[in-house]
């Protein structure tokens, strides 16, 4: 509901599908950037 800024239950219910799984590709791209800009063999 926050993210999308639904303020009732009814209406983030009706678009749940849309972000199903959105969090983890989200994520996913997060940790891509971090490892391009700190590669794991430089870490200290």
């Amino acid at each position: 509901m926050q993210r999308m800024g639904h303020s009732s239950v009814r209406a983030a219910l009706i678009y749940q599908h849309l972000v199903n799984g959105r969090d983890h590709a989200i994520a996913a791209h997060v940790d891509e950037q971090i490892k391009k800009v700190r590669p794991a063999d430089s870490a200290a």
